[in-house]
């Protein structure tokens, strides 16, 4: 079902949705009070599966909006496939991605284009009001959602700190300037969003790998950001999350299967330590971390541990392939073909050009190697800067891939660890 799309759209709103008919009603009656004309964007309903009266919903709106609606069978959670199949039916050059029950203001949809308006390569993360990572919410705001207009309910609840983003502490440091973060795409949410169409289609969309309930939005954020594509935040394109019942532990447990996937497809240091804060915290905090991973790059770029390897070489078991954790830029030549890890591209691949020894770009704390894939797992001084925060997590993750795990003599005595026994 569709109305006629006609040439001159400027946006394309994609909606998944799945079994919230009600919610979707209200939210495409928002779309049809944008102060924008009609014919200034159309709408895509990306139907993930529903069972209930979501064709009739539709059917409904294309009475005042501009819609289109694409229907997959339930075969699971599957909201980046909804995402892309929606994507695919866009017209307009610029796509924005609203999730049901994210009721926006009138101004919403021109606050996104604002922000598109010079031409670079911008993708634009939307504030978000009344939503919660952990699942809090603001008393009173589920039945203030439901009977008032969302600007009206924006109104009322401004000044209660429950019902600022729940992103607002990261917005603040960066004074609401994404730009001067060094991962803004842990911050771009597909609940909320713009980017460029033909950046999405080159980009490929959304890994459709990502089952499930969360992490879709960040990978592809992230890879995004590593094609160039900068991040800016719109406080103008806000959306109002509505309030319903979740349950936290079936996300959750989701959203850690997804964590596996994004480790094993980016085994890289940023995704490494996204994995590592989810263990214990939240991946919002991403920031100041990576900000110490680079400033301890910089300073670690000219520590060269080759001679530091070689003392350690008689006492260690060079049986099968050992696995060096820090090692730099070079390498001793008595070294048998290891598997070399370091947070320093570059100097990486010095290390591994032209010898029998393999590379990868990580920090160790989470590594693409197997259970006990090494006799002997080492790590050098390269990780002193580091061992403050992560020094546990480099040990666990060394125990883990190794039989047996040895701190040289200058990490130890560089942080003070005992070498584990």
């Amino acid at each position: 079902m569709s109305t006629s799309i006609r040439n001159g759209a400027h946006l394309s709103v994609v909606i998944p949705t799945f079994n919230r008919s009600r919610m979707l009603r209200q939210t495409l009656g928002n779309l049809a009070r944008q102060r924008l004309p009609t014919d200034s964007f159309e709408v895509i309903v990306a139907d993930d599966g529903s069972s209930d009266d979501t064709r009739a919903v539709v059917r409904e709106a294309a009475r005042t909006l501009r819609i289109r609606y694409h229907f997959q069978p339930d075969e699971g959670y599957r909201v980046g496939a909804a995402r892309n199949a929606g994507a695919g039916l866009a017209t307009a050059p610029i796509l924005v991605f609203l999730d049901t029950g994210a009721f926006v203001g009138p101004d919403y949809l021109a606050g996104h284009l604002a922000a598109h308006v010079g031409g670079e390569r911008t993708a634009v993360a939307g504030y978000v009001y009344g939503y919660d990572i952990g699942g809090v919410t603001t008393p009173g705001l589920s039945s203030a959602a439901a009977e008032l207009p969302p600007e009206q309910v924006v109104a009322r609840f401004t000044g209660d700190p429950s019902f600022a983003d729940t992103r607002q502490p990261q917005f603040v440091d960066c004074d609401f300037d994404l730009g001067r973060l060094a991962a803004p795409w842990v911050l771009f949410w597909g609940m909320n969003c713009s980017l460029r169409a033909d950046d999405f289609r080159r980009l490929g969309g959304f890994d459709e790998d990502f089952r499930g309930w969360g992490l879709e939005d960040l990978e592809f954020a992230y890879r995004m950001f590593k094609d160039g594509v900068g991040i800016r935040l719109s406080r103008q394109a806000w959306a109002l999350h509505a309030p319903h019942e979740r349950d936290m532990d079936a996300l959750m447990a989701d959203c850690m299967v997804n964590l596996r996937r994004l480790t094993a497809k980016h085994p890289e240091p940023p995704i490494e330590i996204v994995w590592r804060l989810m263990q214990r915290a939240s991946p919002l905090d991403l920031e100041l971390s990576y900000q110490v991973l680079l400033s301890w790059t910089d300073r670690a770029r000219l520590i060269d541990v080759a001679d530091e390897l070689a003392t350690e070489l008689p006492r260690l078991d060079l049986t099968g392939r050992p696995v060096v954790v820090g090692a730099g830029g070079r390498v001793p030549a008595a070294l048998p073909a290891a598997t070399l890890l370091d947070f320093d591209a570059g100097l990486l691949a010095g290390a591994t050009a032209g010898t029998p020894h393999v590379g990868h770009h990580t920090i160790g704390l989470r590594t693409p190697l197997d259970d006990d894939a090494a006799d002997t797992v080492v790590l050098t001084s390269r990780l002193a800067g580091l061992w403050p925060r992560w020094g546990e997590a480099l040990l666990a993750e060394a125990h883990r891939i190794g039989r047996s795990v040895h701190l040289t003599d200058a990490l130890a005595r560089r942080t003070g660890a005992a070498a584990p026994g």
